[in-house]
């Protein structure tokens, strides 16, 4: 009897790592796919002069910019919306970006933002490492990092009334990267921890796409501020 408890409790364990590895890695394709749609997006979009003037050439450069957050608000509910609703919601956010993104190819020379892109993948790699292998707590860091991204969101609005200095813009561009770099840490260590079995496939596909979101969203984030740091304008 003894010898079959501790072959089922290994049988489990082994089952519930397989599961864990197939959650994360499906949280990771997602979020790569839309990384990927951003990039084509803001590459098509910044090739084409007729696209630039019909989504950022007037007023409506409002709705493409703030967008992203409309849905995020009321369109993407992870509780009550289906796994496949969220896909629709995370594609689309994913492309507003794109659109959004698209005048960065136009001020940034093309070198600058591959580095940035591949500094952007190398940190957040590591960080998920760290996030995924570290035994420590790290919910007081995600506090405090989302606490500091909402001062630095407010400092930014302010930004669009009162003048900042490059030095000024420097030092949110650090301390912005420096944030969701430890966003990135946590995240991964909560979504390792929501995940369970026991919560069926249609739920943890669900919080695989909002997990997929946040991620999103960090990666994104390191990536301008990164390119404004360090990228030379043309």
């Amino acid at each position: 009897m003894q010898t079959n408890r501790y072959t089922q409790t290994g049988a489990s364990t082994k089952s519930y790592d397989a599961g864990l590895r197939a959650h994360m890695s499906s949280v990771y394709n997602r979020m790569s796919v839309g990384v990927l749609i951003t990039a084509l997006v803001a590459w098509t979009v910044s090739s084409s002069p007729q696209l630039l003037e019909l989504l950022l050439g007037g007023p409506q450069k409002y709705l493409v910019m703030f967008g992203p957050i409309a849905i995020l608000w009321f369109g993407f509910n992870p509780q009550r919306m289906s796994s496949q609703k969220l896909m629709i919601s995370f594609v689309a956010i994913s492309a507003l970006y794109g659109a959004s993104f698209s005048v960065l190819a136009l001020v940034f020379a093309g070198e600058d933002i591959a580095r940035a892109f591949f500094i952007t993948a190398g940190m957040f790699a590591g960080l998920s490492i760290f996030g995924y292998t570290t035994k420590k707590d790290l919910s007081a860091i995600g506090t405090f990092c989302a606490m500091g991204v909402m001062g630095v969101l407010l400092l930014s609005i302010a930004g669009l009334f009162f003048e900042y200095s490059s030095g000024m813009h420097m030092i949110l561009n650090g301390v912005t990267v420096l944030l969701f770099a430890g966003l990135t840490a946590w995240e991964t260590q909560n979504v390792k921890a929501m995940y369970s079995a026991s919560h069926g496939t249609e739920i943890n596909s669900r919080l695989a796409w909002s997990s997929a979101l946040s991620l999103y969203i960090s990666f994104v984030a390191m990536f301008v501020n990164i390119l404004q740091l360090m990228g030379g304008r043309e």
